[in-house]
């Protein structure tokens, strides 16, 4: 079983309320090969909502305890995040996943990159951290839609 970034499928779960559907992706979901899941929305944050960034850290910083989560206004959401990625993990097991494909550039599931101190830097997301220091291969839509083709 993979977990993929619900956004990917084409669900409205982006911070903006919209998706970032892959096609590929989606079919994955439609032959039961793959589960959709939003950190966020499963650490509590409504969508739309407020575009959120990483300051001191990306998401192993964060899960360590070293950095935060916070919005361009500059309130803490780090608590959700991390909570978010916990029920991610959660999921994860309980599906028995071994595989994620997720929405790089995102705070909770970016793979290679997020927006670290307004810039967008080498990186992992919260919930990307999560699962791959628990043993989920993860790799970025991007990534799989170039081995895929």
């Amino acid at each position: 079983m993979i977990i993929v970034s619900a956004c990917l499928v084409g669900l409205c779960t982006r911070y903006k309320g919209d998706d970032n559907l892959v096609t590929a992706v989606r079919e994955l979901v439609e032959r039961g090969e793959a589960i959709p899941v939003c950190p966020e929305q499963l650490g509590g944050l409504p969508t739309p909502r407020p575009p959120a960034y990483f300051a001191g850290g990306d998401g192993g910083a964060v899960l360590a305890g070293t950095a935060r989560v916070v919005t361009e206004s500059g309130d803490d959401v780090t608590a959700q995040f991390v909570r978010g990625a916990e029920e991610t993990l959660k999921l994860a097991r309980t599906a028995g996943a071994t595989r994620a494909i997720l929405k790089d550039r995102s705070p909770s599931c970016g793979c290679r990159s997020v927006t670290l101190e307004g810039e967008l830097r080498p990186g992992m997301g919260v919930a990307a951290a999560l699962l791959a220091g628990n043993g989920i291969s993860i790799e970025s839509e991007e990534d799989w839609l170039d081995k895929s083709s």
